[in-house]
């Protein structure tokens, strides 16, 4: 992965409540690059959107809770405890909370994680 870049502050924050959004909109892509997006964050968990251009990977890394992926935009690769699933447009998989996981993009793909704690940060 070359980086994450998550844009200015405007872009750190939530996204604006009570408006209405077109979901593979809001986040662009960017050549050799891995963007995020927070749409809503708080204590009890958070949803992000990612878009990764094609040849870009997310290193293997462990969450402290299950993560909700859905593809909103091309496939993805995303490899949880050893095992590839190449996800299309419109699915998704739940990443077990403790497992190894990484993904890849061997084409451009745009996703939603959700991740909902049970517990405090």
């Amino acid at each position: 992965m070359n980086g994450i870049n998550k844009g200015d502050n405007a872009r750190d924050s939530e996204m604006e409540k009570a408006q209405s959004h077109i979901i593979v909109e809001i986040i662009e892509y960017i050549p050799n690059a891995v963007l995020s997006r927070t749409i809503l964050k708080k204590l009890t968990g958070n949803i992000t959107a990612s878009s990764f251009a094609a040849g870009e990977e997310l290193a293997q890394k462990y969450s402290a809770f299950d993560t909700y992926i859905q593809i909103i935009d091309g496939s993805a690769d995303i490899i949880i405890d050893g095992k590839t699933h190449k996800l299309k447009l419109g699915e998704g998989i739940i990443i077990p909370a403790h497992k190894p996981n990484s993904m890849s993009a061997e084409v451009q793909f745009k996703m939603i994680s959700t991740v909902i704690k049970n517990g405090y940060e």
